[in-house]
């Protein structure tokens, strides 16, 4: 009996030796890119290295559109394909295949968080966090000749608004449905249709963000008048762009492109981290319950403003981690509570309940 107690502690006692070691450095998240399709001609000089530096670059840029403003992309346009390489974890190739001596591949590839924070970080760029979410989408074209206003399914707009969405889109739209009240309100406030919030349409759809678009079309020019409401927070924007013709096709789809680009950027703003804050937080876990421990790590594994965390020591009864997080010790707090974790905070080392 005295043999088999002692075994039993020896296995215990492996046992957290291998889930020391195995968690002692982690990153807190890796960025993965899936189902990037690449195609070549299979011609005399074909390299499949090529092929996958163009699956590479194209990840990337697709990992880039999701984190970066507009402008912060053009920044980096032109980075060199070895750092790009120098910032993939790992790839795999998910499907390839030979049709009329045309090569096809579709890569996944896994970029290194802190690699790529480190390298924004360098060009002074934030990155924001991957937040989708869905906004209420609210479109009215209003001739500045003689205030008519157009609105739903007549409106092009609002008709051609989900026909196209990039992949790395964050905002995900929901237009309204073509209610008879909703259409004699908004006519019956045209006059102030400038001033007035939409708040008895938005409340309709039980959703934490909206946006209301308010077209103005003249001969000459095109001005945007946007009203964005994020939860509580209000923003306005004003864009103005010329020679539109929104009977065009193409001038339809490219006020459309510009409206989204200008909302994602929105977006992406109100999300940003700002990875030059690095906080050092440490916090002891409880070791009895090995889940528990466990399941810290997952739930720092997904969370953006998470830069890294380690396992600082280890004992029979605790785990201590460092943990640093791109924001304030509020701020941690806040987002742990969300995903119910609650902390002793009083002392250097913060205790998870």
């Amino acid at each position: 009996m005295h043999i088999f107690k002692n075994l039993y502690i020896f296995f215990v006692l492996l046992t957290s030796i291998i889930f020391f070691f195995s968690t002692a450095k982690v990153q807190a998240k890796s960025f993965e890119i899936s189902n990037i399709e690449v195609s070549k001609p299979f011609e005399k000089n074909f390299s499949k290295n090529e092929v996958l530096d163009i699956g590479f670059r194209k990840g990337f840029f697709e990992l880039i559109n999701s984190i970066l403003r507009s402008e912060d992309i053009k920044k980096i346009d032109r980075i060199r394909l070895n750092e790009i390489k120098s910032m993939i974890e790992s790839f795999s190739i998910k499907e390839e295949k030979f049709i009329k001596e045309v090569y096809y591949v579709i890569l996944g590839v896994t970029f290194d968080k802190k690699k790529i924070f480190d390298y924004l970080e360098r060009k002074n760029i934030f990155p924001s966090q991957i937040n989708k979410e869905t906004f209420l989408f609210i479109p009215i074209i209003i001739n500045e000749n003689n205030q008519d206003l157009t609105i739903f399914s007549e409106n092009e707009i609002y008709k051609n608004w989900n026909n196209q969405n990039n992949k790395s889109q964050l905002i995900t739209y929901l237009l309204p449905s073509e209610d008879l009240e909703d259409l004699n309100l908004i006519k019956s406030k045209s006059e102030i249709i400038e001033n007035y919030d939409f708040k008895d349409i938005i409340e309709k759809y039980f959703l934490d963000h909206s946006i209301v678009s308010l077209i103005f079309k003249n001969i000459n020019q095109t001005k945007v008048l946007s009203r964005i409401n994020i939860q509580d927070k209000v923003i306005i924007k004003n864009n103005s762009l010329k020679n539109l013709d929104l009977k065009k096709e193409n001038d339809i789809n490219f006020l459309i492109n510009e409206l989204k680009i200008i909302y994602e950027d929105i977006w992406k703003e109100y999300n940003q981290i700002n990875t030059s804050i690095k906080l050092s937080l440490y916090i002891r876990v409880d070791n009895e319950d090995l889940d528990k421990s466990l399941n810290f790590e997952k739930t720092l594994k997904k969370i953006d403003l998470i830069s890294d965390y380690s396992i600082n020591k280890f004992d029979r009864k605790h785990v201590f981690y460092e943990v640093v997080f791109n924001g304030t010790p509020n701020n941690f707090i806040n987002i742990l509570r969300e995903k119910n974790y609650k902390f002793d905070t009083q002392k250097k080392i913060w205790i998870l309940k």
